[in-house]
C-alpha cells in the first residue's frame, strides 16, 4: 500500500512490508485484496509475515514501539469544553462508575473478534468528572499516547449505549498491545474510531479529521455503511 490509504500496492511498499513487518501499517481493504493477489505465490514464510483476512486480532500501530504504561505517573485528561478540566490518575479513572458489556469488534481491513468483554466507564460519567460540558459543546477528540494519533467523535456517537473507555479486556486490564491503559471502544464504528492508549479527551465545538481520516477513510466509520462497504 502506498501513502494513499487504500491505493494498490507497489513494489517499493511491499518491500518496505516485509522488512518492517506488520505492526507499523494499518490496511485497507482494496490494499488488502490487491496484495493477497499479488502474494499468493511467495514463500509460506513470507506470506505469514502480512495480513490476511479472518478472524483473530491483528495489531497494529502508527508510531511503533507501543506507548508504555506507569500506573503510577499516568494521567487522563479531560479538557476544553467543560466546566473543570480534570487529570484522573489510573485510581481515580478505575473509581469511576463502571460498565460492562460484551460485543464485536470490527475492523475496516475486514476482520472481526466477536463476543469481546470489555469493562470501564461511560462517556457521561467521565464527562461528570470534569464538571460536565459547557453550551457549544459538539464533539470529543480523543487523544492517544501514541502520537500523531487522534480521533474525534460526535457528543452524541460518544454518548452511545455500547460506547466506553475501557480499562479491562476478556476480564484483565487491558495490555500494552492493546491500548494499556485504556482504550476507547465504538462497537457500531470501525476499529481506527476506537483510540487506544488514549491520554486525552478533549471537548470541542467541531469535528476534526482524525489521523486516518487525513488519509481518506470515513469520519462517520458505521459497521457496514461506510468505507466502500
Amino acid at each position: 500500500m502506498d501513502e494513499s490509504a487504500g491505493s494498490p500496492i507497489g513494489r517499493r511498499a511491499f518491500l518496505g512490508i516485509v522488512g518492517l513487518g506488520l505492526s507499523s501499517l494499518v490496511w485497507g481493504e482494496p490494499a488488502l485484496r490487491a496484495l493477497n493477489s499479488l502474494t499468493s505465490g511467495l514463500p509460506q514464510g513470507v506470506q505469514a509475515a502480512i495480513p490476511a483476512l479472518g478472524g483473530g486480532w491483528r495489531i497494529y500501530a502508527v508510531n511503533p514501539p507501543f506507548p508504555t504504561f506507569d500506573p503510577a505517573t499516568w494521567k487522563l485528561r479531560i479538557d476544553g469544553l467543560v466546566n473543570e478540566p480534570v487529570d484522573l490518575t489510573y485510581e481515580q479513572l478505575r473509581a469511576l462508575p463502571r460498565a460492562e458489556q460484551v460485543s464485536d469488534f470490527h475492523c475496516v481491513t475486514g476482520w472481526s473478534v466477536d463476543d469481546v468483554h470489555w469493562a470501564g466507564v461511560r462517556t457521561d460519567d467521565l464527562l461528570a468528572a470534569a464538571g460536565g460540558v459547557k453550551p457549544g459543546a459538539r464533539a470529543i477528540d480523543f487523544v492517544s499516547a501514541e502520537v500523531p494519533y487522534v480521533d474525534t467523535l460526535t457528543l452524541d456517537q460518544a454518548r452511545l449505549p455500547d460506547a466506553m473507555l475501557a480499562y479491562e479486556m476478556g476480564g484483565q486490564p487491558v495490555r500494552r498491545e492493546h491500548g494499556a491503559p485504556a482504550r476507547f471502544v465504538m462497537p457500531q464504528m470501525y476499529g481506527y474510531k476506537g483510540v487506544k492508549w488514549v491520554a486525552q479527551l478533549h471537548v470541542t465545538d467541531r469535528i476534526q479529521p482524525g489521523f486516518w481520516e487525513q488519509r481518506g477513510y470515513d469520519t462517520d466509520a458505521w459497521v457496514g455503511r461506510s468505507n466502500g462497504y
